[in-house]
């Protein structure tokens, strides 16, 4: 009997998945939205409000890990901590953009709150 796994697999091997889910937080970190597709979106929310939360408790090793790329790891630091500083969760919103016309894949557009 397969139980819940906790995430969704996406077609992807594990390094696979977890490489892209750090490069897709990443790009959200940097340019505050990325479209995709609302599976990704969904699972990669998960990533970035993690990663949102240790910059709001100081832990910069464990947010190293994750972003590889320096200017993301001091935006994240310097400015998304400070904005979210008083607030408890959800920091970032999907929007639902239709669907893709090659594959007919439902589009999510994945944003950080204001």
């Amino acid at each position: 009997m397969i139980k819940n796994t906790g995430h969704r697999k996406l077609g992807k091997t594990s390094s696979h998945r977890k490489a892209m889910l750090n490069n897709m937080a990443t790009s959200i970190i940097l340019h505050e939205e990325v479209k995709t597709t609302l599976q990704k979106a969904k699972e990669v929310r998960r990533v970035v409000e993690g990663l949102i939360t240790l910059a709001k408790a100081n832990n910069v090793t464990a947010a190293k890990d994750t972003l590889k790329d320096a200017a993301a790891c001091k935006k994240l630091f310097e400015v998304l901590a400070a904005r979210y500083a008083n607030r408890p969760g959800g920091f970032c919103r999907i929007y639902r953009a239709g669907l893709r016309q090659g594959d007919n894949a439902e589009v999510a557009i994945i944003k950080l709150v204001d």
